[in-house]
């Protein structure tokens, strides 16, 4: 008995120094939650009706998100306005005759970059140019424009790597000038750019038509059609090419001409308001034969009898 005594008395010891729980009876922990299980963190998200995890959300995410939206607001009979939204909450700069304006984007992240201009209606007249570095120009165009007004320019320009600018320069005289506004993709996913950038993934879905060099390539669309898309591709040569929009016979709203260092790393691709009817687009390969070019020209918006309010609505062509 005081062999035992002793080896108690020693535990009892042990539980006062090290804090060991000899003797103690601990009752199991409830598994139901209380109100201390916020400091855990938020619960998982409901995704689709099921609760998991909460997915990582990248940049791919984000643009189906925003074309998702752009659809809605179509279909509901927004109208034409997801163009004229941007110039609403953007800060456009002006560029008189003969002045020069740049955008530098240094981060790598910006893969694509939508350029607008537009005037009072007056005639558009500029040339837009991405810089990569010093005196170096992978991508050039020439815009003529009949009417800003009426018809703006909207183009998306890939700008892959680092180091990148944006240059337009107002070639018409100091009577003539022009605003712009310039927005990188990966910046603002949400807005009008993201739209216009996730658009190009689709078209390149479309099986495109091959113009060989020198050849000519028409397409006329129908009155219904508000708004045109172009995209132009090589297999990685050069592109050279004309785009033209014309209403009725030798009547040239709207030209562009195009260089492009590298056809497959930076893809064309721009929208032409086509209002009215009559309207033709033309592609001209100005490139000889050994440089041949893909093409896709499709309805960007159509318009649609009795849907808005007002009796007219416009659709994703």
């Amino acid at each position: 008995m005081k062999f035992s005594g002793k080896i108690l008395a020693l535990t009892a010891v042990q539980a006062g120094v090290f804090g060991t729980t000899a003797f103690v009876f601990e009752a199991p922990k409830p598994r139901f939650g209380t109100s201390l299980a916020a400091s855990r963190g938020p619960p998982p998200r409901r995704r689709g009706g099921v609760l998991g995890a909460t997915p990582p959300v990248g940049a791919a995410d984000r643009i189906a998100d925003a074309t998702g939206r752009m659809d809605a607001a179509m279909r509901g009979g927004a109208g034409p306005s997801d163009m004229n939204a941007i110039w609403d909450r953007s800060a456009p700069v002006t560029a008189q005759g003969g002045s020069l304006r740049t955008w530098s984007f240094a981060s790598a992240a910006i893969d694509k970059v939508l350029v607008m201009m537009k005037t009072d209606g007056r005639p558009l007249n500029a040339d837009v140019e991405l810089w990569q570095g010093p005196d170096n120009t992978p991508q050039k165009m020439r815009v003529y424009i009949e009417d800003g007004n009426l018809r703006p320019f909207s183009c998306v320009i890939d700008s892959p790597g680092g180091q990148n600018a944006i240059a337009i320069r107002n070639t018409a005289t100091m009577e003539y000038p022009l605003a712009a506004t310039v927005e990188a993709d990966a910046t603002d996913v949400g807005s009008g750019a993201a739209n216009i950038a996730a658009i190009t993934s689709r078209i390149r879905d479309i099986i495109p038509r091959t113009v060989q060099g020198g050849a000519v390539y028409t397409k006329p669309f129908d009155p219904s059609v508000a708004s045109v898309q172009v995209m132009m591709k090589t297999d990685g040569r050069p592109l050279n090419a004309r785009i033209e929009l014309l209403q009725g016979p030798n009547n040239i709203k709207q030209v562009i001409d195009l260089y492009t260092e590298d056809g497959l790393e930076r893809p064309f691709f721009a929208v032409f308001e086509s209002p009215g009817s009559g309207n033709v687009v033309r592609i001209v390969n100005t490139a000889t034969m050994e440089f041949p070019l893909s093409a896709v020209v499709e309805p960007y918006m159509v318009e649609a009898p009795g849907v808005g309010a007002d009796g007219n609505a416009f659709i994703l062509g």
